[in-house]
């Protein structure tokens, strides 16, 4: 294994990796901006090298710079966690040019998988269930409205080179075709720095399942089991449950198998999410997109296999074989994403921490980006912290997580737990019946309820 790794990224998925790479007896390297000087990854890692200003462009973004400090460090390797530079294959490049491990997918599979509409064309290949759709980027709205004729409505416009729910939005019709092209394409412009976009038949009450897989050195691709991530909010996961309870033992079988032969497809080596939309109404299935990178509700798997993911990522990036020999979930785990925002508008905030009182006891993992003391500031994801638990069954786990929920503390500014409380106490959710259009139904509710739509 290599000696020494630096983490390329900030918060809690710093903290996250340099705890593993710690406890393997390795030395951990963290990289960070003037912002986040005070954070507590910096201080956990054994050492740290200030990369630049506050903007991510001028620091996490900049592959000049991290190379420069993997240089400094004498590191040996480079992960990169999520976001930012981490399905960057030109910087995976870069590091692999440099005579250092990249703890992460072959560039190749990364640049593969990158386009939406090329991931589309090589999964139908592979045999990978996937909706009906596009096979090239669509370049103008009349374009556009010809495909969704032939496509049929609803449809689902989507930058063809985003990720992570960005660039987004759907037309149940003709007329709202236009305006849902033009929101996709400003999108995918703004940030991703490429305006195609694709369509693809939108499944209305779908939920969103994704499979984790494990591309080992020698190149089996293993399966280590599923999530169900449709509790979203514009599209941006929020809470996630393993196993799913939509799911049959059957379709389980299936989308399995199907995202095996996914990441074969690719050759893909590392941790990856092959995500999958499914229609509950008929048990069918659609490749959604796979996320080439550890992702961010990586610990429920963990807390339902046993398996630490970064371990694997960083044996497998060695050559070396997994620290498992077989893949036993038991069970259940729910992942609640912490954020720093108007529980309402679901707007980010920002402001110093004044307390920060975790909950503690069985069963509860909380990987966490700040402390007490510490401020959050607007250049970054809102993302404060994930508070998941795990329990014999799905019940023990949602009391489980309910009680946490109640004994989280965190005051100086806004959080989203009083509405995780709520997602919590939603009956659908509470009895499994739930799909992607949970949060927008209980926002409905709510302002009826409340007959002040302005305030949502």
């Amino acid at each position: 294994m290599y000696e020494s790794v630096l983490v390329a990224n900030r918060g809690e998925i710093a903290s996250r990796i340099i705890h593993t790479v710690r406890g393997l007896g390795l030395k951990a390297i963290a990289v960070y901006s003037e912002a986040d000087a005070e954070l507590p990854f910096v201080a956990e890692a054994d050492e740290a090298i200030l990369i630049g200003p506050a903007e991510p462009a001028r620091s996490y973004l900049d592959i000049a710079r991290i190379m420069e400090a993997a240089r400094r460090t004498n590191a040996r390797a480079v992960h990169p966690g999520y976001g930012f530079l981490a399905e960057n294959a030109a910087f995976a490049r870069e590091v692999l040019d440099a005579g250092l491990g990249w703890i992460g997918p072959p560039p190749l599979a990364i640049a593969r998988l990158a386009d939406k509409i090329n991931a589309r064309n090589l999964m139908k290949e592979a045999g990978v269930p996937v909706a009906p759709g596009v096979w090239e980027p669509v370049p103008d709205a009349a374009t556009a409205a010809e495909e969704a004729e032939r496509i049929g409505y609803p449809v689902m416009v989507k930058a063809a080179g985003g990720g992570g729910g960005v660039g987004m939005a759907v037309a149940y019709d003709e007329a709202g075709l236009p305006q849902a092209y033009d929101t996709a394409r400003e999108a995918a412009a703004r940030y991703f720095g490429r305006d195609d976009i694709m369509l693809e038949r939108y499944v209305e009450g779908a939920r969103h399942v994704e499979i984790q897989i494990l591309g080992l050195a020698d190149g089996t691709v293993l399966a280590l089991g599923e999530r169900d991530c449709s509790v979203q909010r514009r599209h941006q996961k929020v809470i996630e449950e393993t196993p799913s309870p939509g799911i049959t033992p059957e379709l389980r079988e299936r989308m399995t198998d199907a995202a095996v032969r996914a990441g074969e497809a690719v050759g893909y080596r590392s941790a990856g999410t092959v995500e999958f939309l499914v229609d509950p109404a008929t048990q069918d299935f659609f490749f959604l997109e796979m996320s080439t990178r550890l992702q961010v509700e990586h610990p429920i798997t963990e807390l339902a296999t046993g398996i630490d993911l970064v371990e694997q990522q960083l044996r497998i990036a060695a050559g070396e074989p997994p620290s498992f020999t077989d893949v036993r979930p038991r069970g259940h785990a729910v992942e609640l994403r912490v954020y720093a925002e108007d529980p309402a508008r679901f707007l980010p905030a920002s402001g110093e921490i004044k307390i920060w009182e975790e909950p503690v006891g069985t069963g509860i993992r909380i990987d966490a980006g700040y402390a007490e003391g510490n401020t959050v500031t607007s250049f970054y994801d809102p993302l404060l912290a994930k508070l998941c638990v795990h329990g014999e069954d799905r019940a023990g786990a949602l009391a489980r997580a309910r009680a946490a929920v109640a004994a989280f503390r965190i005051d100086g500014l806004k959080t989203n737990l009083s509405f995780l409380a709520e997602v919590l106490d939603d009956p659908a959710f509470a009895d499994g019946s739930y799909d992607t259009g949970l949060v927008e139904r209980m926002r409905t509710r709510r302002e009826y309820d409340s007959g002040r739509g302005d305030l949502l």
